[in-house]
This record gives C-alpha cells, structure tokens and sequence, in this order.
C-alpha cells in the first residue's frame, strides 16, 4: 500500500527536494487554519494530521541551508469569516515576501490565493473548483496549486463503512463548521451521497465552540444511528467532545483524518496526510525551480488510510464484523 506515484506523477526525494531549495535563496511560508491561542489545537496540528512540521515539510523546510527561511502562521484571523482579519491574513502573506505559502484549509488558502503569493494546498481546502479557488484541477489559473479532495467519493466511502458496521443505519448526524466554504463543501457532497445511499442527514453546522452544545441537544432530541465529522480546525478542536458523546450514546462515528481514531473515535477513512505533505513538498520545489502555480496539475491522493480502533468498539459494547476489520489498514487493540 505504498505507491509510488501520485496522480501519476513520480514522486520526487526528499534529499532532491532539499538539493533544490538550498541551491536557491527562498522563503516559504506555512499558513495555517488554526487559532493561535489554543494550545490543544497547535498540540494536534503538530503531531497528527497536520504533520508539516514533523513529516514531510521540514525535510524541505529545514535542512541547514542558510538560503531558506520559513515561517509557520496559524493565527485566528486566517480562519475567520470576517473579512476584516482575512484581508489582514493575506496582507500578512504579502508583506512577508514569501516565495511559495503553503496551506493549510480552506480560509487559509483563501487569503494566500488573494495575497498573489505562489500558494500549495496541501490539505483541508475542499474541491478547489468549487469554492473557486482555481479555474480547473488541470490549469489552475492564478498563484494556486497543491492536493484536491475527492469529496464525492470519499464521502460515499464512508457512508458506506458506516454501513457496513451498522447495516441498520437510517438517519446519520453530520458535524461541520458552516462558516468554512471549503468544509461546507464537503459536507454537501457528503449530504448528497447519503441521498444516494437512502441514508437521512441530520445536519449540524457550527459555528463556535459553544454550538456542539446545541447539537448535542439536537441529537439528543432526535437520536441519530451514526456520526460523520467534517474535519477543519473548529471540529478537530472540538473532537473530544464529540468522542466522549459517541461512546456515552455507543452511535458509530467515522471521521477523516486517521489520528482521530488512535485517539479514541471508532473509525476514520482519508487521504494519508504523509503522502499529501510529500507531494505538497514537491510542489513547492518545482515551484522554487521557476515552475508556475497556474501551469502545475492539482493533484489527487492515491493512498487512502481506513482505521479501526476496537478498543472503543468494545468500550461502546459494539462489535465490528469481521469482514470490516479486514478491510482495516490499522486495527487498534
């Protein structure tokens, strides 16, 4: 299960990536949806699926060289809907004379993409066409490429493991923050893919920490038979929360990223962010080479991580069929 390729595209090494950009006197930029000020969040960024600065991104970033600074960003006003703080957040971009910024959601790679700044999406930003960040996956237009979501399906995928674990599964609640277009995205094609599936969304967008509140009030009025997570920086803050509540109410929930499920959730299926980060890398060394953002592809990850973790199945006193745990690239015990 590890490819070599990527959309087709070889992949490039890391000691070729860091031959690249210390031969050249740049700056990249890391910027982040995340609130600056919660430490529970940057903790979680750092060490699960927001792994740049320790995966794939300091084998370019930090290598010695003395030609490359770089500079991670994760302040509160990258991720606010107030376009107040998103035009400070690109003016940020601009000012700080990045060579390539790479992104991390949607609001991020909204305001490096307003900035003109060469920008890589590496993760979290929804399909980039729709939310009108690029022309089209294939010539991007403008300063923008990186990695693209395939929500259609992966939202089918999970519906479908859902399922396949709960084959009674009538009505699910589907969390997401409402604020973010790129999340809000997501979450309509994953609402259009339990239509398909004959599964009734109960919808619980969010906006502050404050909403989960609400929403756990709502499912309690209207209990549903399982739980999907839209992941972006408000729910992934939040994601305790929302594990404590599955356990106490034994409701299957599957969530995106895979640390989520090592963490205590019963399930996760998406895109291995490694893989992501080394190709968002390589991105940002063709970029340092002189390629533009309009004329590189997006790219689509081939290598996808289905995570089970049984210890809280038998927690919920929930058994997961045998025939799903096989199809499990890690089973938690």
């Amino acid at each position: 299960m590890r490819p070599s390729t990527f959309s087709g595209q070889p992949a490039v090494s890391h000691a070729h990536i860091r031959g690249v950009i210390a031969a050249a006197e740049r700056t990249a930029g890391v910027l982040r949806g995340h609130r600056e000020s919660s430490h529970e969040t940057s903790r979680c960024s750092t060490n699960h699926c927001w792994r740049c600065d320790s995966r794939a991104l300091p084998r370019f970033c930090t290598n010695g060289s003395k030609n490359l600074s770089h500079r991670y960003a994760h302040r509160h006003d990258a991720d606010s809907a107030d376009s107040r703080h998103r035009k400070d957040a690109r003016g940020r971009a601009r000012d700080a004379r990045f060579d390539v910024v790479i992104t991390i959601g949607y609001p991020s790679a909204a305001a490096a993409k307003a900035s003109g700044v060469a920008t890589v999406i590496a993760s979290g930003s929804g399909d980039p066409v729709v939310t009108g960040l690029v022309q089209s996956l294939a010539h991007p237009g403008g300063n923008v490429t990186g990695i693209a979501d395939d929500a259609a399906a992966l939202s089918t995928k999970r519906l479908g493991l859902l399922k396949a674990v709960s084959p009674q599964l009538r009505r699910v609640a589907m969390l997401w923050n409402k604020d973010d277009r790129g999340m809000t995205q997501r979450y309509d094609a994953s609402a259009k893919a339990a239509q398909e599936l004959g599964v009734t969304v109960q919808p619980l967008g969010v906006r502050e920490p404050n909403d989960f509140d609400e929403a756990f009030t709502a499912m309690n009025r209207q209990m549903p038979d399982a739980i999907l997570i839209v992941t972006d920086s408000l729910t992934l803050l939040n994601r305790k929360r929302v594990f404590d509540y599955a356990l106490e109410h034994r409701l299957p929930a599957i969530y995106e990223q895979d640390f989520m499920a090592r963490e205590g959730g019963l399930m996760s299926y998406g895109a291995d962010a490694r893989e992501s980060f080394d190709r968002a890398a390589a991105l940002a060394a063709r970029i340092f080479q002189g390629a533009k953002p309009a004329d590189l592809p997006f790219e689509i990850p081939t290598r996808y991580l289905f995570v089970i973790n049984t210890k809280t199945a038998k927690a919920m006193n929930f058994s997961v069929p045998n025939n799903v745990l096989s199809l499990a690239d890690e089973v938690i015990e």
